[in-house]
């Protein structure tokens, strides 16, 4: 059975090495894709920055 499309959007990015590097060791310790590793550490820091955004607005 295939697996569903993700609803979602090609980008390309030129990262620094040691970041690549560094981002490659995290994958492997934790058995992630650097798709689904890039995604997790992105809605993290995103929603972080959200709610701190709240907070100075409130």
């Amino acid at each position: 059975m295939a697996r569903e499309k993700k609803n979602g959007k090609h980008i390309n990015m030129y990262i620094e090495r040691e970041i690549l590097e560094q981002l490659d060791r995290y994958c492997e310790a934790v058995g992630q894709t650097k798709t689904t590793a890039i995604e997790r550490i992105l809605k993290s820091y995103l929603d972080e920055w959200e709610e701190e955004a709240k907070l100075v607005q409130d």
